[in-house]
């Protein structure tokens, strides 16, 4: 039976439906934000009086962040907590391993267009109006195109990077923010007058407004593209005069730099750095235009409400806790098996712990996952109520078709 419109009657009752979709992509950008795993190293010489998580990381999506708290005791003050990202880096380079920056540096790259694609993929799955479907998604794939596109090639791309991402980014160079070529300081004086008043604001108990917030956001987002962009200046000028690069603030130009910067910063092995530098360009390349791939095969799947591409859509976004544990096992694989020989210690090649404790030389290393990771399971489980009530939805109107047809 249908509707005056053609419509099949079981497609009047989405409401449960929709909003169990819109739970799902309010946990999808839960995840983005929340710290997925964490990794500890502990050994005798971190007491856990200084110490109390050793040596603490958080993976995020977007890059890794400090783990550490800020430590309280009469014993022991500490204005600021360590930063254990390059307490780890510093450990870990003397067995010859890469830092952590070297790792899942397309991933972070793209993890944002990858999230909202996943979350356009869910509201078009959920939609059983295959006209409306279509319009939606393709909007969604241009929005996302043009956004990747201006980031990742665009001159000054970095503006439309996350604070996060652009913080992992410094921190992984050990460079503090404040520490910004004088000639880079004024290009971004009005941000840092506008985050001056958000302090004074603050300090003398007035509520911030959402226009000091978005001041100081845009603040904070410019003075760690300066630190960046004085890095990465400061870098070409150890170069030869004919491999200097102008800085254009793409995100393209500031990965590939960011990654053999990292992978340089405690082995100076320029033969074996290059190489590995331009192999994760052509990555990001890959990367870029397999996405548009991507979104025409989406597309072409979203003409009707069966067959395989069509349950893609919901199918791809369930299996992310399974992508992301294969990927940070991938990876901790990559450690392991890459080290550098100017160690000052030679280990044989070995699997980091991916869950659980584990041994390496003195340090015990303990990884498990964080909330970011519930959120995920959180998320497919979610996600797999809707995948049912959308096929018990989808039988319905065959049912209800079938029987017309009688």
């Amino acid at each position: 039976m249908r509707t005056p419109s053609g419509n099949p009657v079981s497609d009047r009752r989405p409401p449960l439906l929709f909003a169990f979709a819109l739970v799902g992509v309010g946990l999808l950008a839960a995840i983005y934000y929340a710290p997925i795993w964490w990794v500890s190293l502990t050994a005798p010489n971190y007491p856990p009086e200084a110490f109390p998580d050793g040596v603490r990381i958080h993976f995020h999506l977007n890059g890794v962040f400090n783990g550490c708290r800020k430590v309280g005791k009469t014993e022991i003050t500490e204005e600021q907590a360590l930063d254990c990202v390059h307490e780890m880096d510093t450990i870990n380079h003397y067995i010859g391993m890469y830092p952590i920056a070297a790792g899942g540096v397309v991933e972070s790259a793209f993890s944002p267009f990858l999230v909202s694609l996943l979350g356009m993929m869910l509201i078009g799955f959920v939609i059983p109006w295959v006209k409306i479907r279509l319009v939606l998604m393709g909007m969604g794939c241009a929005g996302i195109l043009v956004w990747m596109g201006l980031t990742h090639y665009g001159e000054g791309g970095l503006r439309f990077r996350d604070t996060g991402y652009l913080t992992a980014l410094v921190t992984a160079l050990d460079q503090e923010v404040g520490e910004v070529r004088e000639e880079h300081r004024m290009s971004v004086g009005e941000a840092l007058i506008a985050r001056l008043k958000a302090e004074m604001a603050a300090a003398q108990g007035e509520q911030p407004t959402d226009k000091n917030t978005a001041a100081a956001e845009r603040s904070e987002k410019a003075r760690l593209i300066a630190s960046l962009r004085s890095a990465f200046e400061e870098s070409q000028e150890r170069r030869p005069v004919t491999e200097r690069l102008d800085w254009t603030g793409s995100g393209a130009q500031t990965m590939k730099w960011h990654y053999e910067t990292s992978l340089g910063r405690y082995f100076n092995d320029p033969a074996r750095i290059a190489p590995m530098g331009r192999a994760m360009s052509a990555a990001g390349h890959v990367m870029f235009w397999s996405l548009p791939a991507a979104m025409l095969l989406l597309l072409w799947g979203a003409r009707r409400s069966s067959g395989p591409l069509y349950w893609l859509m919901i199918l791809v976004p369930i299996a992310l806790p399974l992508f992301f544990v294969i990927d940070y096992a991938g990876w901790l694989w990559w450690y392991g098996h890459n080290l550098n020989d100017m160690g000052a210690f030679t280990v044989k090649p070995f699997m980091p712990t991916v869950f659980g404790e584990g041994k390496v030389a003195q340090f015990s290393t303990h990884s498990y996952p964080y909330i970011g990771f519930g959120l995920m399971l959180l998320f497919s489980a979610v996600l797999g109520v809707v995948a049912l009530l959308r096929r018990r939805q989808l039988r319905e109107t065959d049912w209800a078709n079938r029987r017309e047809g009688h």
